[in-house]
């Protein structure tokens, strides 16, 4: 304990008052003495012990605790402080500082260890909640042992200063140098066969024209070369509907900290502006209208429809004139404007001399180059004008074998069918009967859908670029008037067409990648019996290998927990992905130089200073600094002294008691008047 004295006062008026009350009785006072009065002195004296009267003056003893002032010393644990030896150095600079304040009797030391997130490092926030309790009078400073990249520091840093001072201990080599890329400006969707503009940015110590690998839904697109530290833009076409994961990515650079900067990825939203379908019927049969109201239900679908009613060479005496037909604009529709469509379908085609071979052969052309097409056959198809004798012989992925079986048959799931994204949902249900198939053989591709003794029904394969789909029935349309309880006939063409139009959500061989929180969720499907094995590479560079679930017919999944920002890799059989871990360009990655350049305006503003540490003999010391001493030096750094105290007990003696001041006031009254009235 120590015993102090202090003069205390108690007034009996407010402060604003009692002030108020010594400018008028120095008015009265000045007034006084322009008249020329006597009294002067005495009504000074009267006046003046008025005022000490009202500010009620004590002695005051006081019996005192010293409280030690308030030190704060914060670690940064975020992700940038893995690189080179900085986490070794600020490791045993904290634990040194540690022990060192923990040993001064006169210091309250608080810790705390902060880890990085999507935001980047935020030490002055978890400064301020460290010490939000603390009475300003007791902070003795603050100390970051971080490697200067700290992302929360506000434009205002005059709030800050009563923390101080403020240090910064920077670990890490200063001449330590890194390649990044970092995506300036991405549009978050984009129409599907359109491009988008992409702005991106590489900086590299060196100079001069740096490649960047550019890859989209885990293809490779094409390489690019940008001038480092110069915004380039880059025009990208849009693949698909939905997600499209659009990785940027640069190689290791002559000097680097670490490999998980020189990527990153943007998430491109397709949209389909509308699907262009071109509908070519044989001739006119039931199911042509069915295909044709399916089709015009969708708003989506710009459909153009012919059906062929009259063959060129066909002889029929009807003036030409009085027929309410047009030529089929063959030239303008296969030659002109075939690769406007998104997808044919040939409805019981034959070839009556109308389409040519040659255009037969554009078209399949067209579907090698990316195009779809899906073919509908019925009788004719295993005739000798079969499109299966001309040039789309090739894509086909079932040919006749010229035999059309003619009874009831109820269609049949087959095993690919079971796995397959377009009929799975399909498995289990009852379907009605048809009366009339095609007998095909399997060439390439998948057989989904069979007759009971194997034949091919519904087979589909890529080709090139492009798919496929073939019906080998004219009878799908009695499941869509309901014939013998009917089938799915609307969702069986609806999904077959948008897998044609390779939506990803039908993809049968696909391989996603999802983060969620601390987790990242790998999906497979495919039409295999077993699941090729899993690897994620993580943006460090390091390789994970979960094991897969089997979650039902050709539908695996795995989980892995993560504790890395950035962007992950996995691959397997083939399939390979990309998912973003957090944002775009972490904050915690977009510089990773250990420099005091951020911290070193608040350390100047709080009194403090910030200490480069590349090894660790460069700790400098601390020393305990008066509340206006510099805090700062060459080799040490300082921490304030603040000699905070709590009051134990106390005694307090009126100066100036009430009663007295009253005896003191009338006399010294009475004294004037008498020696104005002599």
């Amino acid at each position: 304990m120590i015993e102090a004295s202090r003069l205390a006062f108690d007034p009996f008026l407010p402060w604003p008052w009692l002030w108020t009350l010594a400018a008028l009785c120095g008015l009265a006072l000045l007034g006084y003495l322009v008249l020329r009065g006597r009294a002067w002195l005495t009504r000074t004296l009267g006046l003046f012990l008025l005022l000490v009267a009202t500010a009620n003056p004590s002695f005051v003893q006081e019996e005192r605790e010293p409280l030690p002032s308030v030190a704060a010393l914060v670690l940064d644990r975020s992700d940038s402080m893995s690189f080179g030896e900085r986490q070794a150095l600020a490791q045993a600079a904290f634990e040194a500082l540690q022990t060192e304040l923990e040993a001064n009797t006169s210091i309250d030391l608080r810790v705390i260890e902060v880890d990085g997130n999507g935001d980047g490092t935020r030490l002055i926030g978890a400064l301020e909640g460290l010490m939000a309790d603390v009475p300003r009078d007791r902070i003795a400073g603050s100390i970051l042992v971080t490697d200067g990249q700290v992302h929360d520091v506000p434009e205002n840093l005059s709030r800050l200063t009563e923390l101080g001072p403020i240090h910064g201990i920077i670990a890490g080599d200063p001449n330590a140098r890194d390649r990044r890329i970092t995506l300036v400006d991405a549009p978050d969707f984009g129409i599907v066969g359109e491009t988008g503009s992409f702005t991106l940015r590489v900086d590299d110590p060196g100079s001069g024209r740096i490649p960047i690998e550019i890859s989209i839904n885990g293809e490779r697109l094409r390489t690019v070369m940008v001038d480092a530290g110069e915004d380039t833009l880059i025009e990208i076409e849009t693949e698909r509907r939905g997600d499209n994961i659009i990785v940027f990515e640069t190689p290791e650079g002559p000097q680097e900290l670490t490999l998980a900067n020189n990527r990153t990825a943007a998430n491109l939203s397709g949209v389909r502006d509308g699907l262009r379908v071109l509908l070519v019927t044989g001739r006119p049969n039931s199911s042509g209208r069915v295909w044709r109201d399916l089709l015009k239900s969708d708003p989506s679908v710009d459909l153009v429809h012919f059906t062929i009613l009259r063959s060129a060479y066909k002889f029929d005496i009807t003036p030409l004139e009085e027929l309410a037909l047009i030529a089929f604009p063959t030239e303008e529709l296969f030659e002109e404007k075939l690769g406007s469509f998104d997808l044919l379908i040939f409805d019981q085609y034959e070839r009556r001399g109308i389409i040519t071979m040659a255009y037969l052969a554009d078209v399949a052309n067209y579907v090698d180059e990316g195009g779809a097409l899906l073919i509908a056959g019925g009788p004719e198809f295993s005739s000798g004008a079969s499109l299966a004798r001309t040039p789309l012989a090739g894509v086909l992925p079932a040919l006749p074998t010229g035999r059309t079986v003619e009874g009831r048959m109820v269609p049949e799931l087959s095993d690919t069918g079971r796995r397959h994204t377009i009929t799975e949902d399909f498995d289990g249900q009852n379907w009605g009967a048809w009366l009339r198939y095609i007998e095909t053989i399997s060439d390439t591709g998948d057989v989904l859908m069979t007759t009971p003794d194997g034949s091919p029904l519904l087979a589909v394969d890529r080709v090139g670029d492009g798919r496929v789909a073939q019906l080998n029935s004219d009878q799908i349309w009695l499941w869509a008037r309901g014939y013998d309880g009917g089938g799915p006939f609307a969702d069986l063409i609806r999904r077959t067409v948008h897998w044609l139009m390779k939506e990803p959500e039908l993809d049968e061989r696909q391989l996603k990648l999802t983060a969620i929180g601390d987790t990242v969720r790998a999906d497979l499907r495919t039409l295999s019996d077993r699941a090729a094995p899993l690897i994620i590479t993580a943006p460090d560079g390091s390789f994970l290998e979960p094991d897969w679930r089997a979650e039902g017919p050709g539908s695996y999944s795995a989980e892995v927990p993560v504790d890395q920002l950035g962007l992950y890799r996995a691959e397997s059989g083939g399939l390979s992905t990309v998912v973003l871990n957090g944002p775009v360009n972490p904050r915690e990655y977009a510089a990773l130089e250990a420099t005091p350049d951020i911290l070193q305006p608040l350390a100047d503003l709080s009194g403090g200073e910030t200490y480069q540490l590349a090894t660790a003999s460069e700790l400098p010391d601390i020393r305990m600094v008066g509340r206006r001493a510099d805090a700062s030096g060459r080799n040490w750094l300082g921490l304030r002294e603040r000699g905070a105290y709590a009051v134990r007990s106390s005694t307090s003696l009126p100066l100036l008691p009430g009663l007295l001041a009253v005896f003191l006031i009338l006399g010294f009254t009475v004294w004037a008047w008498r020696r104005e009235g002599r």
